[in-house]
């Protein structure tokens, strides 16, 4: 584990070090890490957490936006932001994890394709970028395909940590994968919201 004091220092060492994740606090001199993160989400996968002072919904939301798999307000416990570490960790092993034998396969919708052992979505041979998070919410939406889930029941599978029930990363991610995957994401045919119970992932988008 290494701290380095602001954006420069971070993008030298990343250069020379190999990183499990990157833990970003927003308050930084020179560079912002909203910033940051919005550059280190353009180079690829990168599992980010922010922790902030600025724990407002709005904050969080915006911090969820600009593509980290984590956000974390301050003061927090300690042994919280462990949790949260070991969750997204825990997301990337399992997004990395080949299907079993008998499941190995491209998952199909529509014109897409996301190879779980290749951790790529392509669309007619074009890959589309995804966070770790995004990866992981589509694969279980894939492997549900057609079931209602439920807000909670994603939270569980996909983060596995105590959460408030106004956390809203979930809708974030969903806002995020419609915006990637929808012909019009204001109207969506494959990633369905059914309200008051959860969403709906539709493979054929009918």
């Amino acid at each position: 584990m290494a701290a380095v004091e602001d954006g420069a220092a971070m993008t030298r060492h990343l250069k020379t070090h190999h990183v499990d994740l990157i833990i970003l606090d927003l308050m930084l001199p020179g560079e912002d890490g909203l910033s940051l993160a919005r550059n280190l989400r353009s180079q690829g996968n990168q599992p980010i957490i922010i922790i902030s002072a600025r724990g407002e919904e709005m904050d969080r939301i915006i911090g969820l936006e600009v593509g980290a798999d984590d956000y974390l307000a301050k003061p927090f416990n300690p042994r919280e932001l462990l949790a949260r570490i070991r969750a997204v960790l825990r997301r990337m092993k399992h997004a990395d994890q080949p299907m079993e034998a008998a499941e190995k396969a491209v998952l199909e919708f529509g014109p897409f394709a996301l190879d779980v052992e290749k951790y790529r979505l392509t669309r007619e041979g074009n890959e589309i970028p995804l966070t770790h998070g995004e990866f992981t919410l589509l694969r279980v939406f894939l492997e549900h395909s057609g079931r209602v889930l439920s807000r909670d029941m994603l939270m569980e599978i996909t983060k596995g940590y105590e959460r408030s029930h106004l956390d809203r990363s979930i809708d974030v991610c969903v806002n995020r994968l419609r915006r990637k995957i929808e012909p019009n994401p204001s109207e969506p045919i494959y990633l369905r919201t059914v309200w008051g119970a959860g969403y709906l992932f539709s493979r054929n988008g009918e």
